[in-house]
C-alpha cells in the first residue's frame, strides 16, 4: 500500500516535501504532478526502481526516460550542451519540453539510448517538482504516467490511487493535472527536430 500525500501545488509543505524525498532516497517509486502531466519516477542512480517504472508501464529496456532536472547548471551536469543549445535551453526552461542531448558521463549506462547514447532532459515550470528537486538535490529519473494501452497520461490523483496504489510507494496529490504530455525535441542534428508534439508550442523553432 502507498503512501498518499495531498501537496499544494502553489505552496508546497516542506514536511511533506522532505517525506516524499525520503522515500525516494529509500528506494521508492513516486508519482507526482509536472506542469504537463503526472509522471512515474525514481532515485537516479536505483536500477531496481527503474525496473519497477518499466513493468509498471510494460515499456522494454529500448525506452527512454527522462532526467527532471531543477535547473540549467544541474543540466550541464548530465548533458553535453554546446553555446547554441544553451541559449536555446536557456529560452525554454522550466517548460513542458523534453530535449534529447548527449548524455555525459554522470548518467548510468543503462538510462541511455542504448544506440545513440543520448538522453532526454527537462526541466518542469511546477512548484511541487521543484520542491521535490531542490529537497533531492540531484535529478529524478522519470517517465510520463501513461498506462499499458492508454493514449493519453492519467490526469486524475483518485483515479491513480484507486488503480496503483499497491505498486508504488508514494501518490502525490497536486490536484488534476493536464493530460498532454511534454513536447519531445531531439538536439542532436544541430537542427531542432520535433519527435513528439505536447503542451509545449513549437512555433519558436521557424525562428531558430
Amino acid at each position: 500500500m502507498s503512501q498518499y500525500f495531498e501537496i499544494h501545488p502553489e505552496n508546497p509543505q516542506q514536511r511533506l516535501i522532505k517525506q516524499a524525498v525520503e522515500i525516494i532516497n529509500d528506494g521508492g517509486v513516486v508519482i507526482y504532478p509536472t506542469d504537463s502531466s503526472y509522471a512515474i519516477g525514481c532515485h537516479l542512480g536505483d536500477k531496481k526502481a527503474v525496473d519497477r517504472i518499466r513493468l509498471i508501464r510494460q515499456i522494454d529496456k529500448n525506452h527512454n526516460f527522462t532526467l527532471v532536472c531543477n535547473d540549467l547548471s544541474e543540466i550541464s551536469k548530465y548533458a553535453v550542451i554546446d553555446n547554441m543549445n544553451y541559449r536555446l535551453l536557456k529560452s525554454r526552461t522550466p517548460g513542458p519540453y523534453t530535449f534529447i542531448l548527449e548524455a555525459s558521463r554522470e548518467v548510468p549506462k543503462r538510462l541511455l539510448n542504448p544506440k545513440r547514447k543520448t538522453i532526454g532532459i527537462r526541466v518542469p515550470d511546477h512548484n511541487v517538482t521543484s520542491a521535490l528537486l531542490d529537497e533531492l538535490g540531484e535529478p529524478l529519473m522519470s517517465s510520463t504516467l501513461i498506462l499499458p494501452g492508454a493514449e493519453y497520461p492519467m490526469t486524475d490523483p483518485y483515479k491513480i490511487r484507486l488503480r496503483l496504489e499497491n505498486v508504488v510507494d508514494l501518490i502525490i496529490d497536486g490536484g488534476f493535472s493536464g493530460h498532454e504530455p511534454t513536447t519531445v525535441i531531439d538536439l542532436m542534428e544541430g537542427q531542432p527536430a520535433v519527435l513528439r508534439q505536447g503542451k509545449g508550442d513549437v512555433d519558436w523553432l521557424v525562428q531558430h
